[in-house]
């Protein structure tokens, strides 16, 4: 996640918040913010998997509409008169 960002550039960025925040409330302040990026990464997570879900769902919906499209094609050829044998003249 952090890949952009070097050594030197997290020093200075630690010794920003140190001299904003001051020692006490610089843990804190790391905390919350480790928090704040665990329940975005675990949103992040939660939003992908409903996607894929919902994408999956409408594949299955697509195929099943396609499916139901040739049964229809193919259902006045099949359930024509000469369905039953019995019926059928020798």
């Amino acid at each position: 996640m952090f890949t952009s960002i070097s050594g030197p550039e997290l020093l200075m960025i630690l010794i920003l918040g140190l001299l904003l925040f001051g020692p006490r409330k610089l843990p804190q302040i790391g905390r919350t913010v480790g928090k704040a990026f665990a329940e975005f990464r675990r949103a992040t997570t939660d939003f992908k998997m409903n996607l894929e879900r919902e994408v999956e769902a409408s594949e299955i919906k697509e195929a099943v509409r396609e499916v139901d499209k040739t049964v229809r094609e193919f259902k006045p050829e099949v359930s024509g008169p000469d369905d039953d044998p019995d019926k059928r003249k020798p």
